[in-house]
Parts: C-alpha cells; sequence; structure tokens
C-alpha cells in the first residue's frame, strides 16, 4: 500500500501550490520534486488565488507570517476547497505567538482540510485553541513515547474525528491518524531536527501523495511520513567525515529522489493503533 502511494505520485506528478514561509522554500519546492511532484509557490493574494486554479494540492503553511500572506493563504484555500483540491495545513510555532495560533485556528474554522501535520505542540494548540510553544520545536513534555503512546494515538483519533481531518502529529514517533485507525512511525534520525526545514518539506511531499492517491488520504499521508522518515536514515548512512547538516539536508532529498516503491515498503517502520 504504501510503496504504490508513492508510485501514484511518479505517474499522476500532482501539481502543489505551497504558500510557505521563505525560510524553507527552496527546499519545499526540491523535496517535491524529488519526490516525483511539481511545486509552484505564490502568496500574493491575486496571484496565489489564479495559480490555486491549476493545480491539484494546496500547501498552506504559517511559518512566516504578515497581512499579505494571510490574506492569501485565506483566499487560495476556498479556491482549492471549491475546486475539490487535496489541501494541507501545517500549523508552524502555532502557539508561540497570537497571531500563528489565531491564524491557524481560523484556517482550520473556514476551511477543510485534508491533512493538518505538526508538531505535538502546535497540534495540542489547534485542540485548545491557545498554548505556548518553544518557537517552531514541540516541547519535551509533550513528546510522544512508549509509555504514552496509546494515550497520544487515542488523542490524534479524537482530534481527527472533530475535524475531519488526518492528523499528523511528527516527532521522535510519528502519529498519522483518522478518526478510527492510528499509524505509530518509528523511521528517522534525531538528526533531523538539527536542519531546519524537514517538517516543510514533509508537509508539501504529504500534500503531493494525497492529491495522488485521493481515496485513502490515511495511507496516503503515512506513506509520505515514511518515506521522509526513511530518507533521514538512508542520508545519515551516507555522511561522510566532517559532514554536517547542510549535506545532510541534501542526502536526505537526494535520498528521496532515489527512493523506490519497494524501498519503501521494505524500510517502512510502523504499527497500527485502534
Amino acid at each position: 500500500m504504501l510503496g504504490s502511494c508513492l508510485n501514484n505520485v511518479r505517474t499522476k506528478s500532482p501539481l502543489v501550490h505551497n504558500i510557505t514561509n521563505y525560510v524553507t522554500v527552496n527546499d519545499v519546492a526540491n523535496a517535491i520534486l524529488a519526490a516525483g511532484a511539481s511545486p509552484i509557490m505564490a502568496d500574493e493574494p491575486d496571484d496565489a488565488y489564479e495559480i490555486t486554479a491549476i493545480c491539484n494540492a494546496l500547501n498552506i503553511n504559517i511559518g512566516t507570517l504578515n497581512s499579505r500572506t494571510i490574506e492569501a493563504m485565506f483566499r487560495a484555500g476556498h479556491r482549492a476547497s471549491e475546486l475539490g483540491h487535496a489541501l494541507l495545513l501545517d500549523p508552524v510555532g502555532a502557539g508561540a505567538s497570537t497571531l500563528r495560533t489565531d491564524t491557524a485556528v481560523k484556517l482550520m474554522k473556514e476551511i477543510k482540510f485534508d491533512v493538518i501535520r505538526g508538531n505535538a505542540s502546535e497540534i495540542k494548540t489547534l485542540v485548545s485553541g491557545s498554548g505556548t510553544t518553544r518557537g517552531v520545536d514541540a516541547d519535551k513534555a509533550d513528546a510522544v513515547s512508549d509509555s504514552n503512546l496509546k494515550f497520544m494515538a487515542g488523542f490524534v483519533r479524537d482530534f481527527a474525528r472533530s475535524t475531519g481531518s488526518v492528523i499528523a502529529l511528527t516527532g521522535a514517533v510519528d502519529l498519522v491518524a483518522d478518526a478510527e485507525k492510528c499509524y505509530a512511525i518509528r523511521n528517522g534520525k534525531p538528526e533531523m531536527g538539527r536542519i531546519t526545514g524537514t517538517g516543510c518539506m514533509l508537509s508539501g511531499i504529504t500534500a503531493a501523495f494525497i492529491a495522488a492517491y485521493p481515496d485513502n488520504k490515511l495511507a496516503a499521508c503515512a506513506s509520505a511520513v515514511c518515506m521522509m522518515g526513511l530518507a533521514g536514515e538512508i542520508g545519515y548512512s551516507h555522511l561522510q567525515e566532517g559532514e554536517g547538516n547542510s549535506t545532510y539536508r541534501n542526502r536526505i532529498i537526494d535520498a528521496i529522489f532515489n527512493m523506490t516503491p519497494e524501498t519503501l515498503e521494505r524500510g517502512a517502520k510502523y504499527e497500527i493503533i485502534g
């Protein structure tokens, strides 16, 4: 199933519109290309509205907000919803500031997202409508671990049920859930947290996967999360002495580019809860 999702992306090559943050925009574009899809970026409101119409998916990332991009997010989001496109929300830093939190919550109220992807602190903020996070990083107290895995899986399923979205809570253990089923995914390397943009890249890739496999968005999302984590493992194994996080970023993108459905099926580490 996971390999089929990747094969669909490579076959259909969906066009993904990204309203994302300027810290990671180039990496997001290259990761989407590596996965086999096509990226386009537009955040001027009039342009974003028009560009949305020619795309298959919309990835909204709130990492660097301003009044212009917020307007673009709502206009593009409503347009994508009208057209039945795949929609993903990445609430980067929700809980770190009032603007981020309020924008993410309002986007959720006005637009039906197929997938909401964030770290544990960001997801908890969206559930409560308020919260505090340490910048864009998850608080350690919110981390998913073996000791709280069943509780957190239930928490994510409940949020999926209330929103009607697939929820991807990513961290040391990734949880991808709809109202009935939760994937607990253990791919990845801790060193991925030393690179700015791995989460942003994952959101762009996930938007491509759900556009290419609309009949099973849960499996599509889980496949994207497994692939990103596995690419982190493969990329790390190829690092040479003296290479650091800059090279590691490129190794991850290369691993995505070279990923095959068979490699993904063999390397995916997950269990299904509930």
